[in-house]
């Protein structure tokens, strides 16, 4: 049982009045607490993680065959140091020069929204985004690559092997 005493004190020369010890008896409010705690604790539902929905390539083949013009895709090769090189169209030949950028809101997000933009000045349609990493990069890099394709809005999104040409692309920006 949990109390609550206070003695009298005594002071000096005078005896004080004489003083009754109050005591409160706190067992009631001690399990009206845990009460609390416990409807508390079984009523609250905890926040679940958000995930991106991921959808895995089937055996059939569409008819016709899905095709996006250079024009409407854009290529990110992510290399090492955090760095990322992208341009506007396809390896073989590249609509734009291709460019070195980091992992922030002046560097990825604006690149891609800056393309976003002129595709859709251009063409009026969407745009289409390659992700390339190459061996050199970290898993970091790629999380952070799809978290701007989130929050830029690009609904098209593939992660492709990364090939002989992109790897000259990234040497070239010393990134391999």
């Amino acid at each position: 049982m949990a109390e609550l005493n206070s003695s009298p004190e005594k002071t000096g020369g005078k005896s004080p009045r004489k003083k009754l010890a109050a005591r409160v008896d706190l067992t009631a409010m001690v399990d009206l607490a845990f009460l609390l705690i416990t409807f508390f604790m079984l009523t609250t539902s905890m926040n679940k993680p958000g995930m991106f929905g991921l959808n895995m390539p089937t055996d059939e083949r569409p008819d016709p065959p899905m095709f996006i013009p250079e024009s409407r895709t854009m290529t990110l090769c992510i290399g090492s140091n955090h760095q990322v090189l992208y341009y506007l169209g396809m390896t073989e030949k590249p609509l734009t020069d291709p460019k070195l950028c980091t992992f922030n809101k002046e560097g990825l997000r604006k690149a891609i929204l800056d393309m976003q933009a002129l595709v859709l000045k251009n063409t009026g349609k969407s745009l289409m985004v390659l992700i390339k990493p190459s061996d050199k990069s970290q898993y970091v890099d790629l999380v952070n690559t799809l978290d701007e394709m989130k929050i830029t809005g690009i609904e098209v999104f593939p992660i492709e092997d990364i090939g002989t040409k992109e790897i000259a692309f990234l040497k070239q920006k010393n990134v391999y």
